[in-house]
């Protein structure tokens, strides 16, 4: 292990499973560290009965759990949060080894996790709030109806590899201030990352099963995410994926009709009108590309840019793009089955006719390194339908550039060539324009003058083949983890 950690309790390998770290029963794995491409720590799969023991642990926690005050959750959370700021260092070390992210960009993740445990912080004391309804028929005041939220039950939070830490904190402190218990499932390539987050719940509070952590390989992944989607006991599945798997995961749990909440691939557009600030785009821009080596759901994969102005833009992004890769560490892609597609996606772009623009290797950047799985950046312009550019999630960093005339036509792109409807973003200064692409783009989340749609204050979720569901918010998120009960009551 290359990570030499402050507190070495946080450097985990076990499941957590009613309380207890035990090493789990199944088969060896390794994680790899991208950045180099060797293996980085030997874990071991959590067996059918170490998620069989997870999920009725969970179960016999939600009694207790589920009827706890939710201020003492909201100090829990609280302790959490504190945690998460103490040890953040740690984590930033952790999200380095794992995913190869630049410390400036592990530090960001970090601080962004803790938006959310401090938000659920005060999302507690709301979480059974209800409502009183006077009848509205004749005769009045014979009945009054009422409703109240409980929490659904133990929930199964099923986790991305590109946001480790902050897809985990997001995920289960909804889940904990809603007043459910959990089985956490991370990803094969950061499970490190994850069990560092759960280490830190323990010590908050959340013990005794009411969070429980298994643990899977690629190969075994299937057989446990299948377990945790089918167990009648489990009442909610929450996944954050590729669509493909988010359609696998909706049919497993369709016999038992469970509450789901998925947050699937994203082919969203940026859009550049004539009159908008092109510096404030290009900045956008850059930055929601470059994040996490171009890895994010948010990530505008298609950019459309008006043709008056995309001559000036285009110079304008080369540039400073070069400028950014000269000052700033690039990390690598995930996995080498991610390099092998992003140099498909850039050769398929170019044998449909698009032009390929290249930047020159600097020594100040890890971007253009040898070893590990990195691809440097690539501009494409002239990118159409037909291209796989524009048909999938390059997940790398690829700019990815097509011109526009009317705004008409430039709708009728955005929401025509995809049936995903995660994110977009729209770049002018004509605020009646921003109101008609907020209506019209088929999206859950949009962007105005702004490449970021996502934050603990607003709810975050996508449409059609981008998910369901919501994720954060003033309630949207916790009543993910929530059932309403109506009541009708004859006054006499």
């Amino acid at each position: 292990m290359a990570v030499a950690l402050q507190d070495g309790e946080l450097l985990e390998m076990r499941q957590l499973v009613g309380g207890q770290w035990s090493e789990p029963n199944g088969s060896s794995f390794f994680s790899i560290n991208p950045s180099t491409g060797e293996p980085l720590q030997e874990l071991k799969s959590s067996s059918e009965a170490d998620v069989e023991a997870a999920i009725d642990s969970a179960q016999q926690a939600f009694r207790d759990f589920s009827k706890m005050a939710p201020r003492r959750r909201a100090r829990m959370l609280l302790a959490f949060d504190a945690l998460l700021e103490k040890h953040a260092a740690d984590l930033v070390a952790l999200l380095g080894d794992e995913t190869g992210k630049p410390t400036w960009e592990a530090e960001a993740e970090v601080n962004y996790a803790r938006t959310y445990s401090w938000w659920y912080v005060g999302e507690v004391e709301r979480s059974g709030a209800g409502t009183t309804v006077p009848s509205a028929t004749e005769p009045a005041g014979v009945q009054t109806f009422l409703t109240i939220k409980q929490p659904i039950g133990p929930v199964a939070l099923l986790l991305p590899w590109n946001f480790p830490i902050v897809l985990c904190v997001r995920k289960v402190v909804s889940a904990l201030a809603a007043g459910c218990t959990c089985v956490i499932k991370p990803s094969p390539e950061t499970v490190l990352c994850t069990l560092a987050v759960v280490r830190l719940l323990e010590r908050a509070g959340f013990t005794g099963g009411i969070v429980n952590c298994v643990i899977a390989s690629n190969d075994t992944t299937p057989e446990v995410g299948k377990k945790l989607c089918e167990d009648a006991r489990i009442k909610k599945v929450s996944f954050t994926g590729s669509t493909s798997v988010g359609r696998l995961i909706m049919a497993q749990c369709a016999p038992r009709l469970k509450k789901l909440t998925l947050e699937l691939g994203g082919l969203g557009c940026l859009i550049v009108f004539s009159d908008a600030d092109l510096q404030l785009a290009l900045d956008g821009l850059i930055a929601n590309r470059l994040r996490h080596a171009g890895q994010t759901c948010v990530a505008a994969q298609r950019v459309f840019v008006h043709a008056s102005v995309f001559d000036d833009f285009l110079a304008l992004l080369v540039r400073q793009v070069q400028e950014r890769i000269d000052k700033q560490a690039l990390g690598p892609l995930q996995t080498a089955r991610g390099a092998d597609k992003a140099i498909r996606h850039i050769d398929d772009a170019v044998r449909h006719g698009a032009t390929r623009i290249d930047f020159r290797s600097s020594a100040r950047t890890h971007a253009f390194q040898a070893s590990g799985f990195f691809v440097a950046p690539v501009v494409l312009t002239g990118c159409t339908r037909d291209m796989l550019v524009y048909q999938e999630e390059s997940f790398a960093p690829l700019f990815c550039l097509s011109t526009f005339d009317t705004e008409q036509q430039v709708l009728a792109r955005a929401n025509d060539e995809t049936d995903m409807g995660l994110s977009s973003f729209v770049y002018s200064r004509d605020h009646d324009r921003l109101w008609r692409m907020y209506e019209g783009l088929n999206v859950g989340n949009v962007g105005f003058n702004t490449a970021n749609t996502t934050s603990a204050e607003i709810p975050f979720g996508g449409l059609n083949q981008s998910g369901q569901g919501k994720e954060g918010g003033i309630g949207a998120g916790m009543d993910e983890y929530l059932v309403t009960k109506s009541a009708t009551v004859r006054r006499t």
